[in-house]
């Protein structure tokens, strides 16, 4: 029953603390999740406030329009249509990367390794190819390099190998369980307390939806849409998103010089930088997977 999986919001206070600054402000949760951060901004807005929100998750979705606030509304779209908004129509925008406890927790959704499912790890169960479409045809080189470069996997290219000789030996893959036993058999050293097969299952989640490049396209978008002044929220859960935002935010808070024009005025920063935060030791003693989460908070600037 889906109601059983529960979702602990990671920085729920640090992150809504750090992006609402006026109470009747246009706000983005562009991940709404199961709407923890969404709740308590809603608490926080005045009478003409508004919170718009996106999540590719049909699942996400539903719970999302059981909220009844007339200040409220949710797109069943990834957060790259952020660019859709009106430009500096946006008080604040809010990003919480990565994957929910209830994703992980339902065997049917096939991210996690530790309960058998169907191979699928599509955030939108409406479109899209599943884990497991695409490992049935792709060549031995792809899931090397999907593995090694979203999973940072040091044995990637002989995974990539035991799935292609399972595949000719016993047909494609189908199921989580078949694929962790795969990949334990396979990588024969690991980090204390870590199961083999994460970073292969982080890696085939990561580009099965295209993670990185919506976060990208989302963070170019969040300086088309937000106002001067208007706050940029992002909590990562993994060193490669964390890479992202934090060189996205490093590029926008300086000075842009042009080095075919070096005499001409440079253009002025779009963004500053404010903040890094990371989950207290009560918050990862009462929710582990809060462990790796980082918080960073930039504002834009008055150029537009």
């Amino acid at each position: 029953m889906a109601s059983t999986w529960q979702h602990t919001t990671v920085l729920l206070n640090e992150a809504v603390d750090a992006l609402v600054t006026k109470p009747d402000g246009n706000y983005v949760d562009a991940t709404f999740g199961r709407g923890g951060h969404s709740r308590l901004i809603l608490g926080q807005l005045g009478p003409l406030g508004r919170l718009t929100a996106f999540d590719k998750d049909p699942e996400a979705v539903a719970v999302a329009n059981a909220i009844e606030d007339q200040r409220f509304s949710i797109r069943h779209q990834g957060f790259a249509a952020l660019g859709e908004l009106e430009a500096g129509s946006v008080t604040g925008v809010l990003m919480d990367l990565g994957v929910s406890s209830p994703q992980i927790d339902n065997p049917a959704r096939g991210f996690s390794f530790r309960n058998d499912g169907p191979l699928d790890m599509r955030m939108d169960t409406t479109r899209g190819q599943s884990a497991a479409q695409w490992l049935a045809t792709a060549s031995v080189e792809q899931m090397a390099e999907v593995i090694r470069d979203y999973g940072e996997e040091r044995f990637a290219f002989q995974v990539a190998k035991a799935i292609d000789a399972r595949r000719q030996e016993r047909g494609p893959l189908a199921s989580t369980s078949e694929l962790a036993e795969l990949v334990a058999r396979t990588v024969k050293t690991r980090e204390p307390g870590q199961d083999p097969a994460t970073r292969t299952f982080q890696a085939l989640r990561i580009f099965v939806n295209a993670e990185l490049e919506e976060l990208q396209q989302a963070l170019e978008a969040s300086l088309h849409v937000l106002q001067p002044q208007g706050r940029l929220v992002v909590i990562s859960f993994h060193s490669l998103e964390d890479r992202i935002v934090k060189q996205f935010i490093a590029r926008h808070s300086r000075d842009e010089v042009d080095r075919r024009a070096p005499f001409a005025a440079p253009k002025p920063m779009k963004l500053k930088a404010l903040e890094r935060v990371k989950p207290s030791a009560a918050e990862v003693q009462g929710n582990p997977r809060s462990r790796s989460a980082i918080m960073r908070v930039a504002e834009r600037t008055e150029v537009l």
